[in-house]
């Protein structure tokens, strides 16, 4: 038996590497002279390095035809849970792209770009209900260990040396090393069978050692934690924080604002909700915000205004944690979110946020009667499956995974969050239209029906250049360069 209906988007050719493709005599063309030079004795290198002898046509066609098996959000949808691979607004990447010949600056243009930097920081304390904000780290964890290191300066300055972070089980996973590398060790807390934390759950674990709590909303599992104002009651009661990790914030800009349920410091993802396409290594940006009695905590450099109105940095904010990076952070993604922010608007923010979770709800209606629920929760912006109905006929998560990529689909998350068994984890966002949610899900429903057929899963996929890997094999025997046999 097979899968209903796969399609396949790839050529079904194995593309040699170069070095296979390489022999004497392939690489004839002369080069035309105004551009043949003779190295000068200074900076000649010696014996050239033993390249791949391939004429131009071979090189170009070899990675014109490797980029396009490279799947993106211009390709379809990118379901990928806690991630928001949400489209990149073409304009925002234009207007920013009109500040690149701005570097190096001279005083006047760098003036412009931290005005519009300012912009961007005032920006983000509004939509977040926060006083301060510093735009230098570079990723979510860059920010989460930045804002952990301010709250840990913050009680310091008190006396307190204090020096447990209580994380939930349904936290994002770089929380506890972001906490560690700040010198904090890390209490585990269980979540309720609603799949949020509940407030009385922390009266077991709240002592005068807690400096305060590293909660996701809404959390891993697309939950929102409805209890968030009584957990911030009771860490503030006993002078310890609330930082709140704020990558899913695709579900919250525009509706609700995590300064106003009590959150002391949290750290946002550009790169995820404000526009920027994610993945490939960056770049990212995690700004973070906090309320105006950590603000003094923040990195240098500060932008500052002076008296006639220009912009400019200040090293010397003598209660800073330090310096988190070099110069302004990546300043095109910076820009990137200044320009979506100020094209949508407050309605339109809070238009893409509804729709976010409007998408995700469609969905999660259409898919539950195919799979396990772990939890019956309304969730928002994303929402978790398991693999449990389909494993009672020996087909996995993984299994799935695989088979969904011969439908022309990247896969969702697997395996996270860990408080699930055989996790996916589903985020259309606000990008995706009807009908490739439709189409999405009938890819799932079809996968669903041929598991439960008895179909043998295990030489999925089939329509992809690389077929089903030996994972374990790969692990054990990497081969990281090329080797002529």
């Amino acid at each position: 038996m097979s899968l209903k209906e796969p399609v396949s988007r790839f050529p079904e050719i194995r593309e040699p590497l170069l070095n296979e493709q390489s022999a004497p005599g392939r690489n004839l063309r002369t080069v035309p002279k105004p551009f043949a030079a003779e190295l000068p004795d200074d900076i000649a290198i010696g014996e050239l390095p033993e390249l791949p002898e391939v004429s131009e046509v071979e090189t170009v066609r070899h990675f014109t035809r490797l980029s396009r098996l490279n799947f993106g959000l211009d390709h379809g949808l990118y379901p990928l849970g806690s991630c928001t691979m949400k489209h990149n607004p073409k304009i925002v990447e234009a207007v920013a792209g009109e500040f690149a010949p701005v570097h190096p600056a001279d005083e006047a243009a760098m003036s412009t770009v931290l005005g519009h930097l300012k912009g961007l920081e005032m920006a983000l304390c509004e939509i977040c209900g926060l006083d301060a904000a510093c735009l230098w780290p570079a990723a979510g964890a860059h920010g989460e260990l930045t804002g952990i290191m301010v709250i840990r300066k913050a009680l310091d300055a008190k006396g307190l040396k204090r020096r447990t972070i209580l994380i939930p089980d349904t936290a994002h996973g770089t929380n506890p090393a972001s906490c560690t590398l700040a010198g904090f060790k890390t209490k585990a807390i269980p979540t309720g069978p609603e799949g949020y934390l509940r407030a009385e759950t922390l009266d077991d674990f709240l002592d005068d050692d807690v400096a305060g709590i590293m909660i996701t909303n809404p959390n891993t599992l697309g939950i929102f934690e409805r209890d968030i104002e009584a957990i911030a009651a009771k860490l503030h009661a006993i002078g310890a924080y609330v930082y709140m990790d704020g990558a899913n914030m695709n579900a919250l800009m525009g509706v609700a604002r995590p300064g106003d349920f009590g959150v002391d410091c949290l750290h946002l993802n550009l790169h995820k909700t404000f526009a920027t396409p994610h993945g490939g290594g960056g770049p990212g940006s995690g700004p973070v915000l906090v309320t105006a009695e950590l603000a003094a905590y923040l990195p240098n450099p500060r932008i500052v205004s002076a008296a006639d109105g220009k912009y400019a940095l200040n090293a010397n904010a003598p209660t800073a944690i330090g310096s988190m990076h070099s110069l302004l952070g990546n300043v095109n993604v910076l820009l990137k979110a200044y320009a979506y922010i100020l094209a949508l608007g407050g309605d339109g923010l809070k238009q893409a946020t509804t729709k976010a979770c409007l998408n995700a709800g469609y969905l999660k209606a259409q898919l539950a009667p195919h799979f396990d629920l772990p939890y019956e929760t309304a969730t928002l912006h994303e929402f978790v499956l398991s693999d449990k109905l389909q494993k009672e006929q020996g087909v996995t998560t993984l299994d799935m995974a695989k088979a969904l990529m011969d439908y022309g689909f990247h896969p969702p998350t697997v395996y996270f969050p860990l408080v699930v068994p055989g996790a996916m984890m589903i985020e259309p966002t606000e990008s995706e239209p009807l009908a490739e949610l439709d189409r999405f899900a009938q890819a799932l429903k079809s996968i669903a029906d041929s598991a439960k057929d008895g179909t043998d899963f295990h030489s999925y996929p089939q329509t992809t250049p690389v077929g089903r890997l030996d994972e374990v094999k790969a692990a054990r025997q990497l081969k990281l360069t090329w080797r002529e046999s």
